[in-house]
């Protein structure tokens, strides 16, 4: 598959080596000439210079590939693993939020409801999408879906993908936190299996109000975090420039949220990012998908929202130490 266009400022040594590495390739056709040890060490040189990079990522660095243009969307990954995807729209109060979408689907045969976030892939689409900012109507649409599938008793799957809910007057004036909230109290109590996945961004409420959970899959390169790296930059430092810093002393990567207990399992990603190889990726997520809900379809109702109070109860517990004086 060709490498995406689109290169990150970390990657453009990379870049840099893959075109000397073609400009090689294209030299050794057209004067017929053997260049193989040429292209071999510049293969080397390559592959070597792929695992400084990628297996040394910042934060920061992993909050860009989250946020790249080219990296595959909600959409993306459930027509990639489900079939007979049915949308529905519409919160039955006020309008149909394009951001947030939803519908019943199979996977692996068995019926599931999709929540989830989506972002547009071009400049039309991105203002349809409102850039995968819900607003109240969304996340009301996607109580109404969830309690569908409680009726029908049919395991939810939200797919996260949002810098945050949509911030702006009309937003506030429909009570966007009162539809977060609702949504966070609803979904600690459904009677159904329920698991999220941070596809790439999750920011802030907007991305909790549908993340409320059994299990909260995240894959490597996604950040989930209370505020973005910027927003809190502007807050403790008054300056965005500061987002690097931000990012490290947040922890809002796989691994660090992992430790935590704020996320259950790291999807694995292809070197660079899904975004190199989107078919990888979704099959990574479909058997982390697979092996979840299985796990979670053994345990009994009760048993399950007990399991589900307990995990988000215990979230954010701290021990304190007295210091030894000298």
């Amino acid at each position: 598959m060709d490498k995406p266009a689109y290169t990150l400022d970390f990657e453009k040594p990379l870049r840099e080596l893959a075109k000397e590495l073609d400009s090689v390739h294209q030299r050794a056709l057209e004067q017929n000439i053997d260049l193989s040890r040429e292209v071999t060490a510049l293969e080397k040189r390559l592959r070597q210079a792929e695992r400084d990079v990628y297996d040394n990522l910042t934060p920061w660095q992993r909050v860009q590939i989250a946020r790249h243009p080219k990296r595959p969307y909600a959409l993306d990954y459930v027509n990639q693993l489900c079939t007979g995807f049915q949308e529905l729209h519409g919160d039955r109060q006020f309008n149909d939020d394009r951001a947030l979408i939803g519908g019943t689907a199979f996977l692996d045969g068995e019926a599931v409801m999709i929540v989830a976030q989506q972002k547009g892939r071009d400049p039309k689409e991105r203002i349809v999408r409102n850039f995968g900012m819900p607003q109240p109507e969304g996340y009301r649409k996607a109580l109404r879906l969830m309690r569908m599938a409680e009726k029908f008793g049919l395991p939810v799957l939200s797919f996260i993908d949002t810098p945050g809910a949509y911030p702006g007057v009309e937003s506030e004036a429909r009570h966007v936190s009162e539809a977060i909230a609702v949504n966070l109290r609803e979904m600690s109590m459904l009677r159904v299996p329920t698991i999220a996945v941070i596809v790439g961004e999750g920011g802030s409420g907007g991305a909790l109000g549908i993340g409320v959970t059994d299990r909260v899959l995240m894959f490597e390169n996604s950040y989930y975090s209370v505020i973005t790296p910027e927003g809190c930059a502007a807050i403790l430092w008054k300056d965005s420039a500061s987002a690097p810093k931000a990012a490290e002393a947040l922890k809002v990567n796989a691994a660090g949220l992992k430790k935590l207990g704020v996320v259950d399992d790291i999807i694995p990603e292809p070197c660079g990012g899904a975004h190199n190889d989107p078919l990888q990726a979704g099959e990574a997520l479909k058997g982390m998908l697979a092996r979840h809900l299985a796990e979670l379809r053994k345990f009994k109702t009760d048993a399950l929202l007990d399991q589900r109070y307990q995990r988000y109860r215990n979230l954010g517990v701290f021990e304190e130490t007295v210091a030894a004086v000298e």
